[in-house]
Parts: C-alpha cells; sequence; structure tokens
C-alpha cells in the first residue's frame, strides 16, 4: 500500500483513479503550516501539492519515505528541486492539461479587448446607458501575430482562423511544412511586429524573450495594435506599453500575467485600454481536473510500471556514479546553452561526439542532459532530462552521436556542432583532473576557458594591440575581467578571444566593441548553474600551492 499525501485544493474527481486504485491510500491535509507537515511527511510514499504549499529543503529532511512530488500545474517554483534530487525524489508536474483552458482564455480575452466588453459592463452596471463610448473592432480580416507556435500558441491560431482571421506566426522551431499544414504564414518578429493588428504572446519567459515587447518593437508596429498576454509576466516591457497605449499608438492591451503578481501598478490597473485578469489563464474547473488526473496516472505509473513521463528532474545517481559524472552533467548542459547562442537561431541538426573515456560511461543521460541545454535556450523550464529527446523529436529536429577511442589531446573530450543551413556553432569541451571543466572549442578556435556565468565572445583580426583596446574599453565602464583567453587559426588572420567578466555587460558596450577596427563580432555568453564546486576540483589554496 502506497500512502499519498494531498496538502492543497486538488479536485476530487481527478484524483479517482488514485481513490480507486487498490494499491494506494489517499490522506487530504490541507493547509497544514510548515511544521505539521514536517512532522507526517515521512510517513507518505507521494505528495501532490500545487501552488500553495512550499516543499523546501528542511521539509524534505523529514522525507525519508518520499518518493515522488507530483505539482497539479506547470510551475515547481514551490518545489525545492534540487533538494528533491538530492534525496532522489521525482519531482513530476502537469504540463499538457491547461492548453485549452490557456487557448480559450486567450480568446476571451481578445474578444473582451476588441469589443472593450469589461469598461461597458463596468458602466452599465452604475446605472448608465451609454452606447456611442465603446464603439469595438471585429475580428474578421484582421491580421493575428502569434509569438510563439507551442501547444497553446497552435490552438489559438487554429480558433483564431474561425473568425477570419489571417495569421502570422513565430516559432524559432516552426517550419514551413507546418505552418502550411496549419494554415498560418511563417513570419520572423518584425514581421509580426510591422503587419499584425492584433499580437498574442505564447513563449516562455528566457533570457531571449525577457521584454521582447519592448519600445524597439512597439516602434514598429502599426497605429491601433492591441496586444494579449497569457503567457508570462516580463516579456512585455510594462512600462514601455503602458506609454505607447498613453500617446494612442497602441489601442490596448488584454494581460492574465505581470513581471510582478500580484500586480499593484495603478497606471495598468487603471488605465481604461487595458484588461487585467488575475493569472486566470490554468483556472477552470476542466483544467484543474485533468492536472488532478495527470498526475495521478502518472505516480500509478511511476509505482507500478516504473515509468516516467513528465519529470522536471532525474532520480539520484548513486553516490561514486554522481560523483564521477557531475562535472560532465553541468558541463554538457553549459556547452548546449553556449552553442544556441553563438548558433543565434533554432538548430536543424545536432551532432554530438564522445571521445576517450567517455564512450565507457553513460553517454545516453549526457546526451540528454546536452539537449536539454540546448532546447532550454528557446522553451525555458518546460525541457527536461525526461522528455528533452521527445521535444526534439516533436520540434523536427534530427540528431546523431557518435564514440570514438581516440583522445583528441584528453583523456575525456565532448564535442557538439548545432547547424542550421550554412551557419554552426561547435562547443568542445572536457573536464581536467584537479581542475574541473573547461571549454577548450569554440568552432575552430582552440581555447581555454572555464565555464563561468558571464563571458565575453570577440571575434576579431589577430593584430597588434588588439587586446589592449578591449581591456582598456571595458577599465573605462568599470568592468572586471576575470580571465582571458586567445585562440587564432593563423597568424595574423582571424581570431577570437574569450573573457569571463565579473558582470553582465549591456547593448552600448557591445556597441562600442564592435566600433573597434578589427573587431567583426562581441557577444556576452550568460551560462547559468555555474556555481557548483565540480568534484574534483582544487580548493584555491592547493591551486596556488600547485
Amino acid at each position: 500500500m502506497y500512502k499519498v499525501l494531498v496538502t492543497d485544493g486538488i479536485s476530487d474527481s481527478g484524483l479517482k483513479s488514485l481513490y480507486d486504485h487498490p494499491n494506494f491510500l489517499i490522506d487530504r491535509q490541507p493547509t497544514l503550516p510548515l511544521d505539521e507537515l514536517a512532522k507526517i511527511i515521512g510517513e507518505y510514499d507521494a505528495l501532490i501539492v500545487r501552488s500553495q504549499t512550499k516543499v523546501t529543503e528542511e521539509l524534505l529532511k523529514h522525507a525519508d519515505r518520499l518518493h515522488v512530488i507530483a505539482r497539479a500545474g506547470v510551475g515547481v517554483d514551490n518545489i525545492d528541486v534540487n533538494a528533491a534530487t538530492k534525496k532522489g525524489i521525482i519531482v513530476i508536474n502537469a504540463p499538457g492539461a491547461n492548453t485549452i483552458a490557456a487557448t480559450e482564455h486567450t480568446l476571451a480575452m481578445m474578444l473582451a479587448l476588441a469589443r472593450k466588453i469589461p469598461q461597458a459592463y463596468q458602466v452599465t452596471v452604475s446605472g448608465k446607458w451609454d452606447r456611442n463610448s465603446f464603439k469595438g473592432v471585429e475580428l474578421y480580416k484582421k491580421t493575428l501575430g502569434v509569438l510563439g507556435m507551442g501547444k497553446i500558441g497552435t490552438e489559438v491560431a487554429k480558433r483564431a482562423k474561425a473568425f477570419g482571421m489571417t495569421i502570422l506566426g513565430f516559432d524559432p522551431y516552426l517550419s514551413e511544412d507546418r505552418a502550411e499544414k496549419l494554415g498560418v504564414t511563417k513570419a520572423t518578429v518584425e514581421m509580426i511586429a510591422r503587419e499584425s493588428d492584433f499580437i498574442t504572446i505564447h513563449t516562455p519567459l528566457t533570457n531571449e524573450t525577457r521584454s521582447l515587447i519592448n519600445e524597439e518593437f512597439l516602434q514598429k508596429t502599426k497605429k491601433g495594435v492591441r496586444f494579449v498576454n497569457c503567457a508570462r509576466g516580463g516579456i512585455i516591457d510594462e512600462k514601455a506599453l503602458l506609454a505607447a497605449i498613453q500617446s494612442g499608438h497602441v489601442a490596448g492591451a488584454a494581460l492574465d500575467v505581470f513581471a510582478k503578481e500580484p500586480v499593484a501598478d495603478p497606471e495598468l490597473l487603471d488605465n481604461p485600454n487595458i484588461i487585467v485578469t488575475p493569472h486566470l489563464g490554468a483556472s477552470t474547473v476542466e483544467a484543474q481536473e485533468k492536472v488532478a488526473q495527470e498526475v495521478s496516472a502518472e505516480i500509478i505509473e511511476i509505482f507500478e510500471s516504473h515509468s516516467i513521463r513528465n519529470a522536471v528532474n532525474m532520480p539520484q545517481m548513486s553516490g561514486e556514479t554522481q560523483q564521477k559524472m557531475k562535472p560532465y552533467l553541468l558541463l554538457c548542459e553549459q556547452a548546449g546553452l553556449l552553442a544556441m547562442q553563438l548558433l543565434k537561431k533554432a538548430p536543424v541538426k545536432i551532432n554530438i561526439n564522445y571521445f576517450g573515456d567517455l564512450i565507457e560511461e553513460d553517454t545516453d543521460l549526457l546526451t540528454r542532459t546536452m539537449i536539454k541545454g540546448i532546447l532550454s535556450y528557446h522553451l525555458s523550464d518546460s525541457v527536461n532530462l525526461i522528455n528533452s529527446l521527445h521535444l526534439l523529436k516533436e520540434q523536427g529536429v534530427s540528431y546523431n552521436v557518435q564514440h570514438n577511442a581516440s583522445n583528441k589531446g584528453f583523456s575525456n573530450y565532448l564535442e557538439l556542432t548545432v547547424s542550421h543551413g550554412d551557419q554552426t556553432a561547435t562547443i568542445g569541451a572536457t573536464v581536467l583532473n584537479g581542475y574541473g571543466a573547461r571549454i577548450v572549442k569554440i568552432n575552430e578556435y582552440r581555447i581555454d576557458v572555464r565555464p563561468e556565468k558571464y563571458l565575453l565572445y570577440i571575434k576579431h583580426h589577430d593584430i597588434p594591440g588588439m587586446i589592449g583596446k578591449v581591456g582598456s574599453l571595458l577599465g573605462n565602464y568599470a568592468i572586471n575581467i576575470g580571465t582571458m583567453q586567445v585562440g587564432r587559426a593563423n597568424v595574423g588572420g582571424e581570431a577570437i578571444m574569450v573573457l569571463t567578466l565579473d558582470k553582465a555587460i549591456g547593448t552600448e558596450i557591445v556597441a562600442d566593441l564592435t566600433s573597434i577596427e578589427g573587431i567583426a563580432e562581441a557577444q556576452l555568453l550568460e551560462l547559468e548553474n555555474v556555481d557548483s564546486v565540480y568534484p574534483g576540483q582544487l580548493e584555491p589554496e592547493k591551486v596556488e600551492s600547485v
């Protein structure tokens, strides 16, 4: 008998499969204080939560029997996933259960925005009969720009076509063939800005999409454009949008999500041309039932069939294996992130090569981690180690993995190449015994760089004085350089330099760098999870003694 604890308001009908299963005992304990929950958590095999329960590292110290944490929804911000992974606890969610709810809320917001329904309602219930102040617009024959053609964006596009709208779709992984099958026009972000009457957002929040709708984007839009955002707060620069609405250039916006929630900005809340709802995208009876059904079914599969579909982490490996593999796993994810930032496009092909001692390891796990790094650049936290290969296939990207016993000058070496047409980006990496991970190749250039959070990549001509010019410019901006490495193919030809920086630099500094004669390209590369200590890495004092 497996004991399942449910601590938040979860649909009873959605949990029916667990209630009816002879091997599961369900215990509902809603709104338990953390200290009370800590006293009983050790009795349970599985925990089901929504967003109210905070699953902290301290709580998990008492959860010695717990095998699964299920989030009845998508986001897992309230769960310490790292702490769960360290204890070997699987964390699962329900990523697809809210698709229809979010789709329909988007359409409802678009119609309400077009016909000024909330504003007309408020005036009418106040006792006024005013038909002249609320003249709207039709969706028929208007152009809808869909930023993000994933599951929700696709469903929105299908329904908008029924209104007689022309659909422009942007997604890094949207192919011409799929766009044609959906009856949409594959578009660029600029094309959507320039030609759309309505723009709806369905992308995850990533470094690339943060403030995607900014002042520069808004200046490219046609006068009278309207925006709908039921995806993520932070994708729209709210101050820039507000200014564009106040100027009369943007006709209005319908917002379900905000950069800071709950939203309290009176300029957003009181503007007559902005419709707001309190993050209701997934708030339907059916969606809440579906998320409960989905996590219930997966809990049964995990315990009865040992099958995992929607894990956002991986169970802990043995101590010895974890110690051995941890630096490679982190390095693989970082290699994927770096390659994507250099390619600047969604890949069509991926080639992964393992050399030397690595061919004796579980490279399937390394491959999944690398692909997770590649896909997360555009798909954010919807990608995990379990679903990375499935999502890659779903996006129509081919991949090839090869193993070679030769060592390429290192006892272990991995090389990743991502390509889109004739554009490619290659990252070669290794783990040096006693010194940790290193990026040792970028495209055709040999280099030796430890992965750190902020890397400045510069492509330049190999001429005297270049290093000094770059250092002086960064010094003038009070940017501290940690390390600098230079790689070149031929003396006097093209070369690269990679600098580790203590903080990020803005577009102004990048523009100044590219204005230096001889510099062809400058780009800030950002990595996450770089503060972890690599197993076997020497402490600073030991490095000094070496």
